[in-house]
């Protein structure tokens, strides 16, 4: 997350088709024809549908095949801007939704500050609140450093009262010892006690602890020297007593019968662990530690306990925890993680645990009735990564949720396709990562040459891509399939023209890369509209 808040920023100045063509989804195309990034044509969307799409697959500042960073960012500020002034409420509801079920960090923090400073500029007073929306956005301690970071590298060292009001009001709920202790780093170009200096936040009423903390923090970061710890502070003072015991005597108190504990006593996390032993994270460091790490911090290290030989039966009870289903769901991770997981620590004792995991994470997929058409675009564009961070590409994406489909579909044809095109075998009872290794690199994009060669009067065609294709067909990828027959385009990301028209009956898009977009099919083919997957922004406090 940690990409504008750095010490280098600096500012700047199933039912009946008759019912189901009266249903309608709210990503729209406009009738109006663009070229797009393959030379073809593609159909213009309107501004909402737009940004909507790039929202939930934009990673921000991450080069993508067709688009730089730079570029692809520009367009969504400039998004942004637009809607913040014309249609406030909408785009409220948006950035509140996209930070916490969409789980886009990023996104969501540039598109506050940018509707924050097109609705000053503008003199904008109608919709949400300013102040609210800059507060709906902050969900970890982290981020109101992030925040001032990306205002003031992009928009200059002045920052306006709603900006500091809602930063402060976000940081009266997230900043606690514990939060101090793994995000106030010196890394940061904005610590806890700048952020509280130059926004003016005072402590909580209801939390008579945050006044000593927030005078700690403050000291912390200018006069560490003197800086006395909150008395009443439990991780931190835990946290100092491990911080003062010799360095040759840490590795015996972290691999002592207590050592767990005054691990997760004290806060430690894992990134600290070895500064503090000044010395390998051998297996006994890592079994003290396990315990005490958040479920996605022990997806990310399972290669690392490989590495330094963390016992079967230590192993055994990190698989139960990261494949439990309550743990999966409240870890709310994008499906894609296990499989990237999976990929770079393919060990035997993780790979029925990260099986699970990815099932229990794909929850919202439904069973479709009927017979289902799945095509999984496998074209050269779709390889490139998610993120500048991210060693998983569109194309495995794509095919985890079309895999997925077709496994808990009645019946289904599991199709990928790219210049050329070819069936996918699977049996209902295995594996998504075992169907996954079925895939291939198919060249080009010709969408509507797929389709027309695998349509065969199914009920519904569900296709998962990029939409950007070289091959004329008249802007309408998907003309082969009758209009009374629903069409489903998921977009995994979010450039500018679509390959079909959307928003009238039977022909609707989705976008983003987790599987919540499924729970729109049954409501369409119900003959009820989707509406977008937030709900009206709550009132002004006052």
């Amino acid at each position: 997350m940690a990409r504008f808040n750095l010490r280098t920023t600096r500012s700047r100045t199933s039912t009946s088709r008759s019912d189901s063509r009266r249903a309608a989804s709210p990503v729209r195309s406009t009738g109006r024809t663009a070229p797009n990034h393959q030379g073809g044509r593609g159909l213009l969307r309107d501004n909402r549908s737009e940004l909507f799409l790039l929202a939930v697959a934009n990673f921000v500042s991450q080069q993508t095949f067709y688009e730089d960073g730079e570029q692809r960012d520009d367009r969504f500020a400039e998004l942004v801007r637009i809607l913040a002034v014309g249609d406030p409420e909408w785009t409220a509801g948006l950035l509140h939704w996209l930070r916490r079920d969409g789980q886009m960090r990023t996104a969501s923090l540039v598109g506050a500050a940018e509707y924050v400073k097109a609705r000053l500029d503008a003199g904008a007073e109608d919709g949400p609140s300013n102040r609210r929306v800059v507060d709906s956005v902050l969900l970890r301690a982290d981020e109101p450093g992030e925040f001032l970071g990306y205002w003031t590298s992009r928009h200059g060292r002045a920052v306006p009262k709603p900006v500091k009001r809602g930063i402060a009001d976000a940081v009266r709920r997230l900043y606690d010892g514990r939060s101090l202790l793994k995000y106030d780093t010196a890394s940061k170009g904005y610590r806890f006690g700048d952020v509280l200096n130059l926004v003016h936040a005072s402590p909580d009423p209801a939390k008579p602890w945050q006044g000593e903390l927030f005078r700690y923090a403050l000291d912390r970061r200018h006069h560490p020297e003197t800086a006395v710890l909150p008395a009443a502070d439990r991780t931190l003072t835990a946290h100092k007593a491990l911080r003062e015991i010799p360095v040759g005597e840490r590795r015996a108190v972290v691999t002592g019968a207590d050592g767990a504990d005054r691990l997760a006593a004290a806060g430690m996390t894992w990134e600290a662990l070895a500064g503090w032993l000044q010395g390998p994270m051998d297996a006994a460091a890592w079994e003290a530690m396990i315990p005490s790490m958040g479920a996605m911090a022990l997806v990310r290290n399972l290669r690392n306990f490989d590495e330094a030989g963390v016992s079967d039966e230590v192993a055994a009870r990190v698989a139960a925890r990261i494949s439990d289903p309550e743990v999966v769901a409240a870890s709310r991770q994008f499906p894609f993680r296990y499989l990237a997981a999976y990929q770079h620590a393919p060990s035997l004792r993780w790979a029925h645990a990260l099986e699970k995991a990815l099932g229990h994470s794909l929850a919202n997929v439904p069973g479709l009735p009927g017979r289902t058409l799945i095509l999984v675009d496998r074209s050269g564009s779709m390889w490139s990564p998610l993120s500048d961070r991210s060693q998983l590409n569109r194309a495995d994406a794509a095919a985890i949720f079309g895999t997925a489909l077709a496994l808990r579909a009645e019946e289904a044809d599991l199709v990928q396709f790219g210049t050329s095109s070819a069936r996918v075998k699977f049996r209902r009872a295995e594996s998504v990562l075992k169907v996954l290794e079925r895939f291939g690199d198919l060249g080009g994009t010709n969408t509507a040459e797929a389709v027309r060669r695998h349509y065969r009067k199914h009920d519904r065609v569900l296709i998962v891509t990029d939409e950007q294709a070289s091959f004329s067909y008249a802007a309408d990828a998907t003309a082969a399939v009758p209009s009374t027959v629903p069409v489903y385009t998921w977009n995994l990301a979010g450039y500018r023209t679509g390959h079909a028209p959307s928003g009238g009956a039977n022909r609707h898009v989705f976008g983003g890369l987790s599987d919540a977009a499924f729970r729109m099919v049954p409501l369409l083919e119900a003959g009820r509209d989707a509406d977008w997957p937030w709900s009206r922004p709550e009132p002004d406090r006052a």
